[in-house]
């Protein structure tokens, strides 16, 4: 008999693990107080989501009893209302870090996650903390999770004899969903119980299975409601003081709007009016020898807010815009330049996107900037002209996304930039897929791309890659390959270094489902790349490596790795000429990295790499330190220290070119160096509380390479010794930011922020390798730089207008 009901009640586990849950919300006419109690009756004998079940790290285990959680819903015309009880038999444990939206600390985690067109694309997510912090995103499979999307809701968690509730009020205008007078919603709930790592959901998703979205349960009941006119005006004023050594000090005003337009149940139009970026976080600028650009992260919010349709392709890269200036300027002898803007000022911009409940999703994308100048002075006669060194430029982004079988999508995407008069234009097309089976066990993933340049001669280039996967289960691989020609070039609006090769790699690995008796989470990689020059076939790249990813039991992180480069290989971009390279050894690279768990109040990162060359005394290594101490739910200091060392690196300092009028210089310069590097980042965190933080940053980096030897590239790739060479091209970059700052969420999606920043940078030709004078060298006022601002933003929702209008009336 007991083994019967043992095996009935797995059957019925089982089954219930593979079904969709189904919850029904209920109507009110009753006015809600957001306060976190749950008292009023109105939530009486309303249908209960329970039962949940652990999304890690023991997937399909369930919810003790003791830690039980009890959801309710009800809804009006306005807004759908969510309320959670969050039971734990030892509420003094709770933990409740008190942090910055969308960043949760070490705090217990409520969620809830809502597709209004339950179609398996695309979750809403909304999260409050124990610490009754907010966070807000938008997740789909392909992307993951974009907390860049900030929605404007309500919400509210207390602390209870025997556990937490939340209590939560979502407009309809921060949700996307049909005008059909029945409503049936995607839904799940979600729990983290912080201080044991323990993840848990309503609705149970199968990890083995490679999707997120698909696994919800649905929301029924909800009926006779329409979606609102989503109008949203966020008018802004700001106002910066300036103050430099050999400048007056001065402040300016700044003031505009934002505006945000539903067209549709499904499409928004955002647009900046006079925008405003100046209190974004600062670039962390490093000393760049190699052959390309530095790529920096965006941090403009118009440009990171609900972009996950923009990524496709790995077409767009944002930073394009209101960028550095296109045009370098020629000089005259005798002439400099006394005026480069670093950046090109953004006029306006404006972006469409959103999907149709039949999986297409839309993205347009427009921007313009402003026509730029340069001042170039004659040091002769003293005259000044100016330049242009950007015009008026057009930016346009294009995308098209066709979703089926709510796992597999197929994209167009089109870049287009347009520069006022005769000067460089360009167009870049491409087509890429994302195909999974039925089961979501193997995925064809791949896109091909189209470049044209129009700069006095027309260029055209091509870009293709392919990748077949197995994307579920204990054991996984993937297989593929990219094609590049030599002429792609997608960076007037995109980022892409690497042209004109073809390459071949692969990847086996194997990973725990399920937690053992030592860990939560194990993985092995095995990975395989080889990479030929596409002209001449020489190799440019092969290497095997194996890695090592773990988390025990604690919660402590460590990882482990090396790669091999078993055959020399040739480097054709260091040189900076066409068709030549430089031959780089055979070496073997290490590195190890351990994070204690951030659940205790003292955590720390370490990280250590070491890579040997097959060559006299190259090598390189290099370590991080990273503690950090919470001294209370409110206080978080966190340190980072970065070394690393490159002995006889060899790198490009310089070229000889006799002849003007060739394409091929004499004689390609290298140095035999040394290249050391120094960061220091100290960043703190005060909670005053959930909407009201003071925070720092500071960062100081120091880095310099010092030439021992000078070398001339041989056409075969070899260096050989080049004495007569004599200009010093030794290089010390050292800079200094550091970030005082104070936000206050005082309304609903309204803001006011005060900013106290300081910063200053040197470039040298001559290395003091003292370090204090390099850091002090920075820290005076004929050095520094110095900013003050406040700004104030305040969201209008136009329902919430009208139905004022409407009650005085």
């Amino acid at each position: 008999m007991k083994r019967f009901i043992f095996f009935s009640l797995l059957l019925s586990a089982l089954w219930s693990y593979g079904q969709k849950k189904s919850l029904q919300a209920q109507l009110t006419s009753q006015s809600i107080s957001i306060d976190g109690k749950l008292d009023e009756p109105a939530w009486e004998n309303v249908p209960i989501a329970t039962d949940f079940v652990m999304l890690e790290p023991d997937n399909g285990k369930a919810i003790p009893y003791e830690k039980r959680t009890e959801i309710k819903v009800l809804y009006n015309n306005d807004a759908i209302y969510i309320g959670a009880m969050m039971y734990d038999d030892e509420p003094s444990k709770i933990l409740k870090e008190i942090s910055q939206r969308d960043n949760f600390g070490t705090a217990d985690l409520f969620g809830v996650f809502i597709n209004g067109f339950n179609d398996g694309q695309q979750d809403f997510m909304f999260y409050v903390s124990a610490a009754d912090v907010q966070g807000d995103c938008i997740m789909t499979d392909a992307n993951g999770e974009d907390y860049s999307w900030d929605a404007v809701w309500i919400s509210k968690a207390t602390l209870a004899e025997n556990g937490w509730i939340v209590e939560m009020k979502i407009p309809y205008s921060a949700l996307r969903f049909s005008a059909e007078n029945k409503q049936t919603w995607g839904i799940n709930f979600f729990r983290e119980i912080k201080r044991e790592r323990f993840k848990y959901t309503w609705n149970f998703v199968d990890k083995k299975i490679g999707t997120f979205t698909q696994q919800t349960g649905t929301l029924e009941g909800i009926e006779n409601i329409k979606p609102p006119t989503r109008l949203f005006f966020m008018p802004y004023a700001s106002y910066y003081l300036n103050a430099a050594e050999g400048q007056k000090t001065y402040g300016t005003m700044k003031g505009g709007m934002d505006i945000k337009y539903g067209i549709t149940d499904a499409f928004t139009v955002d647009a900046i009016l006079i925008p405003d970026f100046g209190q974004t976080k600062y670039d962390d600028q490093i000393l760049n020898l190699g052959p390309f650009e530095q790529q920096f992260n965006e941090n403009r919010a118009f440009f990171t807010e609900g972009t996950d349709l923009f990524s496709k392709g790995n077409m767009f890269y944002s930073r394009r815009i209101g960028g550095a200036p296109s045009i370098d300027p020629s000089l005259n002898e005798n002439e400099e330049i006394t005026e480069l803007p670093a950046a090109v000022n953004l006029v306006n911009a404006l972006k469409l996107s959103g999907r149709t409940k039949d999986g297409l999703g839309i993205g347009v994308l427009n921007a313009v900037t402003e026509k730029t100048f340069a001042t170039i002075k004659n040091n002769e006669n003293g005259e000044t002209r100016r330049v242009i060194v950007e015009p008026l430029t057009n930016y346009n982004v294009l995308v098209l996304d066709q979703r089926f079988r709510k796992n597999s999508s197929v994209t167009f995407i089109n870049t287009n930039v347009t520069r006022n008069g005769h000067t460089r234009d360009a167009n870049v097309t491409g087509l890429a897929w994302d195909l999974n089976t039925k089961a979501n066990t193997y995925s064809l993933f791949g896109n091909v791309k189209y470049s044209h340049i129009n700069d006095f001669q027309d260029k055209n280039g091509f870009y293709s890659t392919v990748s077949l996967a197995e994307t579920s289960g204990n054991y996984r691989y993937s297989i593929g390959s990219d094609f590049v020609t030599k002429d792609f070039d997608p960076n007037d609006l995109g980022i892409n270094f690497y042209t004109n090769y073809y390459n071949f790699y692969g990847n086996a690995n194997y990973r725990i489902l399920n937690p053992t008796k030592k860990f939560n989470t194990f993985r092995i990689n095995y990975n395989m790349y080889t990479e030929f020059n596409k002209e001449s076939g020489k190799l440019q790249d092969n290497n095997i490596n194996a890695n090592l990813n773990l988390t025990t039991v604690k919660n402590n992180y460590y990882g482990t790795g090396i790669t091999f480069y078993p055959l020399e290989t040739y480097d054709y971009y260091e040189p900076r000429a066409e068709n030549r390279y430089v031959a780089i050894p055979r070496r073997i690279e290490t590195w190890g990295s351990i994070s204690t768990n951030y659940n205790h109040k003292f955590a720390i990162d370490l990280n250590g790499t070491f890579n040997v060359f097959d060559e006299s005394e190259r090598i390189t290594y290099g370590f991080d330190i990273g503690p950090r101490y919470r001294f209370s739910d409110k206080l978080l200091l966190t340190y980072f220290f970065s070394y690393i060392r490159k002995n006889n690196n060899k790198g490009y300092i310089d070229q000889i070119d006799d002849d003007s009028n060739s394409s091929t210089p004499n004689e390609i310069i290298f140095a035999n160096r040394n290249v050391i590097t120094y960061s220091n980042t100290l960043g703190g965190k005060y909670a005053i509380n959930s909407t009201m933080t003071i925070n720092l940053a500071v960062r100081q980096y120091w880095s310099y390479a010092d030439n021992k030897d000078i070398l001339s590239l041989e056409p075969n790739g070899n260096l050989s010794p080049y004495p007569q060479y004599t200009d010093n091209k030794n290089s010390s970059f050292y800079s200094w930011n550091a970030d005082l700052s104070y936000s206050w969420w005082f309304a609903p999606g309204s803001q006011l922020s005060a900013l106290y920043r300081n910063n200053a940078s040197n470039f040298e030709r001559v290395i003091d390798k003292d370090f204090r004078h390099n850091v002090s060298g920075l820290l005076n006022n004929d050095a520094l730089k110095h900013i003050f601002s406040i700004s104030v933003k305040y969201f209008i929702d136009y329902n919430a207008v009208k139905n004022k209008v409407r009650k005085r009336a």
